[in-house]
């Protein structure tokens, strides 16, 4: 007999039907009653035990967090809560779980003390429902591409340039750490390395997926991003996974209605696929403010805030009238904000939320970025101050998407490298793509564990991959 993942089972009419279930026991009550649950869904399924067909030394075996195979009939459930149970016939057990060692008890654990454990972590309804979620959202992301004529590029993990010109990169070497070999200056000498250049981990497909769309028209990138950023926010990982398409053709306009339209699908594949997961995380979060000050909330409840994504049309604004709209704002003239506003700084968290929830009231995307705080590959704007970048604003969070139409004219591309100090010689390649056939093109970049940190509602951007990378932690 095969066995039966417990979501396609709750989902069959129970009629006294044989079935195999194997799983994890999340309480086991009186002797009797079994919740058992295999991961493939946030619910449970009971199983009723005849205690006296076992030794109370088998029984014992039977604790939270063990592993055990049932056979049994599916009934109609006798009791309230559930509308069906397993009357077990057969028990076995695969796994014992020793339960005074085992750390994931039935009780409420602090998302801290989770962090020790993230090894086990996902045994709990929190990170389970996370981590399917998480799933959702990569497959969404797939779904969307393939069926709008995008192809799946492997961009390298392992990189010669710095693409977004931040330095804040991992270095990949095989020289001694303690003797390397050093050149006529006294320097490391890099010829000697494997690659015979200095490499680092990548912070971008970016610039790789641009030779991409030059040939394919439409490709996206999707995998592993590394930033030897020095934070420990709520918001950033040393290693995170990004989303990046590139489509020839495309100007800034174009971009925007793609974004806009790829965050909504991605949105409404999780709330039509998994609602229950997203119920529980929203019941959650509602229990968990329940006594907090109303100004420490969310702004929304969490399936509230996914409609408001899905229900509004993407406001439209350029920087210049953003930095109006904050300077003439009540926080601003009252002192709130506790970053200043000015043409010519980057937009705070606190300003993209007051755009987005306060004045607007729906996701805003912001255009034309003053280019000093951009990087070297965006497309100037007539004006010669601002290029064509876009970022896309979300409630509770700020930022999610960040993207601009690409610089493809040689002799501005050139000027702006020069005036940001990057060398011609590195990105010869990159250049060589305004040579040949030159395009328009655009494309963004999101990273998926910011998206998912929106989608679940977590706080923080931990708790929503499987072993975080952050500063002095490179646990398990």
């Amino acid at each position: 007999m095969n066995h039966s993942p417990i979501k396609q089972l709750l989902e069959m009419v129970p009629q006294e039907q044989e079935v195999l279930l194997r799983g994890w026991v999340k309480t086991f009550r009186a002797r009797r009653f079994i919740a058992l649950n295999d991961g493939s869904t946030i619910n449970n399924v009971q199983v009723v035990v005849d205690f006296e067909q076992y030794d109370e030394e088998f029984l014992k075996k039977i604790h939270t967090g063990a592993a055990i195979e049932v056979r049994g009939v599916l009934m109609p459930s006798q009791g309230s809560g559930q509308t069906m149970e397993v009357v077990a016939t057969a028990l076995h057990v695969y796994g014992e779980a020793d339960p005074g060692s085992f750390p994931i008890q039935p009780k409420k654990h602090s998302l801290e003390f989770l962090r020790e454990k993230a090894h086990l972590r996902l045994r709990t309804n929190t990170f389970s429902a996370v981590f399917r979620i998480r799933h959702a959202v990569s497959y969404a992301i797939h779904k969307y591409f393939h069926e709008h004529g995008f192809f799946y590029l492997h961009t390298p993990i392992i990189t010669g340039s710095d693409a977004e010109g931040a330095g804040e990169m991992f270095r990949v070497t095989t020289l001694s750490p303690t003797q390397p070999p050093l050149n006529d200056e006294g320097k490391v000498d890099f010829k000697e390395d494997f690659f015979g250049k200095e490499t680092n981990l990548t912070v971008s497909g970016q610039l790789e997926a641009e030779v991409g769309a030059m040939a394919l028209g439409k490709v996206y990138t999707f995998g592993p991003t590394f930033r030897a950023e020095n934070s420990n926010t709520t918001r950033h990982l040393a290693e995170f996974w990004m989303i990046e398409p590139e489509m020839a053709f495309y100007d800034i306009w174009d971009n925007m209605t793609m974004a806009e339209d790829f965050i909504k699908f991605i949105v409404q594949f999780v709330m039509d696929n998994f609602s229950d997961d997203l119920e529980f995380l929203h019941q959650r979060i509602e229990e968990e403010e329940k006594n907090m000050k109303a100004e420490l909330r969310r702004p929304m409840p969490l399936i509230d805030t996914l409609k408001f994504v899905l229900e509004n049309k993407f406001e439209r604004i350029t920087y210049t009238e953003a930095v109006e709209l904050l300077r003439n704002s009540k926080p601003y003239k009252n002192g709130k904000f506790e970053f200043p506003v000015e043409w010519g700084r980057d937009l705070q968290a606190e300003h993209e939320r007051w755009l987005v929830e306060k004045h607007f009231k729906c996701p805003v995307i912001v255009t034309g970025y003053p280019k000093d705080i951009k990087a070297f590959y965006m497309r100037m704007n007539e004006d010669g101050k601002t290029v064509a970048a876009m970022d896309i604003l979300f409630p509770g969070i700020g930022e999610v998407i960040g993207g601009s139409q690409r610089e493809e004219r040689m002799d501005y591309l050139l000027k702006r490298m020069e005036e940001m100090e990057i060398s011609e010689e590195e990105l010869w390649w990159y250049l060589e793509l305004r040579k040949f056939g030159s395009a328009p093109h655009a494309g963004f970049g999101l990273g998926l564990e910011r998206l998912v940190l929106f989608v679940t509602g977590m706080s923080n951007i931990r708790d929503v991959t499987l072993f975080p990378r952050t500063p002095k932690s490179a646990a398990f």
